[in-house]
């Protein structure tokens, strides 16, 4: 094997290599709750009208989804979950309140989010607002959310499909990803929302 060969074998191995650890770490980061309380200041509305901001995050335990209304499956597919947790949960999780934050707040109006949501649950709150107030709260929390351009000459979103698991204390406890096992969705919620992990 000539000292060209080699060379450029260890280059590709040191490439690799780094390009792995770098997966690695950014994997292990995403996976790890963020300690600390949610801080950044937004003020938006709910599909109800009334005034939301930051406090919004405190003094009960929450579900907090991000998506969009014309989302073709993730988005409907989590709220329909959601929607059978907060029932089977009964009298257990009435603490528990359900956010869906719009990613897509130019499509995405107030009147829009209340026909979406509560198509699912009354209990599961949608909010919406300036897209700059918008972009704060998911900024906040490390959101993923992207307009892409689709063939018809319109746009789709790509996001994050993870749910957040919020405690009463306003911080991350951990996530639930898109697709997981119903019971231990719900296994989940009760162990780190619903039984001192707020």
């Amino acid at each position: 094997m000539s000292a060209r060969t080699l060379a450029i074998s260890g280059v590709t191995a040191s490439v690799v290599f780094v390009g792995a650890l770098i997966a690695i770490v950014v994997s292990l980061y995403l996976s790890e709750p963020r300690t600390g309380p949610f801080d950044t200041q937004f003020s938006l509305v709910d599909d109800r009208g009334n005034d939301v901001d930051q406090s919004i995050f405190r003094g009960h335990p929450a579900l907090v989804y991000f998506g969009y209304t014309h989302c073709p499956e993730a988005c409907p597919t989590t709220l329909y979950e959601v929607a059978d947790w907060l029932t089977t949960l009964g009298d257990q999780g009435r603490a528990l309140k359900a956010y869906f934050f719009s990613i897509d707040p130019e499509r995405d109006t107030r009147e829009v989010m209340h026909e979406y949501v509560s198509a699912f649950s009354s209990r599961i709150t949608g909010i919406t607002g300036a897209p700059e107030e918008m972009k704060k709260v998911s900024n906040g929390w490390f959101i993923h959310a992207e307009k892409l351009p689709s063939e018809d000459g319109n746009y789709h979103m790509s996001h994050t499909v993870s749910l957040l698991l919020i405690g009463a204390d306003g911080r991350l406890k951990g996530l639930i990803p898109y697709g997981a096992d119903r019971d231990e969705a719900l296994a989940k919620i009760r162990d780190v929302l619903l039984r001192g992990g707020v």
